[in-house]
C-alpha cells in the first residue's frame, strides 16, 4: 500500500480546490477506500487551523476541521521521537520547523512526502517527493 505525509502547503491546495490539487484528492480518493496510507502530522494539522482561520475566519476553520476528520487522513502525533528528529532536521536545513515535522514523519513511515513547497527541495535525497 502507497504510504503520503500530506504537507499543508498540499492539503490547503486540496480543500481550497487550487491549482495541484487533483494529485492530492486521487490519494484521498484511493485512501478512503483503503488502497493508500493518507497520514498529516498533528503540528501540521495545527498549521493549517491557524492558516485557515487567519484567512477565512472561525467558521470556515471549523468546516476545514471536519472535513479533514472525514477525509480518512490519519494525524500522526508529535511523539518524542518525531520531535527530536524534527529539530535535528531544523538545525541542518533551513526549512520552517512545521516542516520540519512533514520530513521527520515521512522518514519514520516511509512515506512519500506530497507538497509544493520549495522548502523540501533541500531534502530530496532524504525523502521520496511527489511535487503537486
Amino acid at each position: 500500500m502507497n504510504k503520503y505525509l500530506l504537507d499543508s502547503f498540499a492539503l490547503l491546495r486540496f480543500l481550497q480546490k487550487e491549482p495541484g490539487n487533483e494529485p492530492v484528492k486521487a490519494i484521498l480518493d484511493d485512501a478512503q477506500c483503503g488502497k493508500a496510507c493518507a497520514m498529516l502530522n498533528v503540528i501540521n494539522m495545527g498549521e493549517i487551523i491557524y492558516t485557515v482561520q487567519r484567512r477565512f475566519g472561525l467558521q470556515y476553520k471549523l468546516d476545514v476541521v471536519m472535513n479533514i476528520n472525514r477525509l480518512g487522513i490519519v494525524i500522526l502525533p508529535a511523539t518524542n521521537d518525531c520531535v527530536f528528529r524534527a529539530a535535528e532536521l531544523k538545525a541542518r536545513f533551513a526549512m520552517s520547523y512545521a516542516d520540519t515535522f512533514v520530513v521527520a514523519s515521512a522518514l519514520e513511515h516511509d512515506a512519500t512526502v506530497v507538497t509544493g513547497d520549495p522548502e523540501f527541495l533541500q531534502v530530496e535525497s532524504l525523502v521520496k517527493i511527489l511535487w503537486i
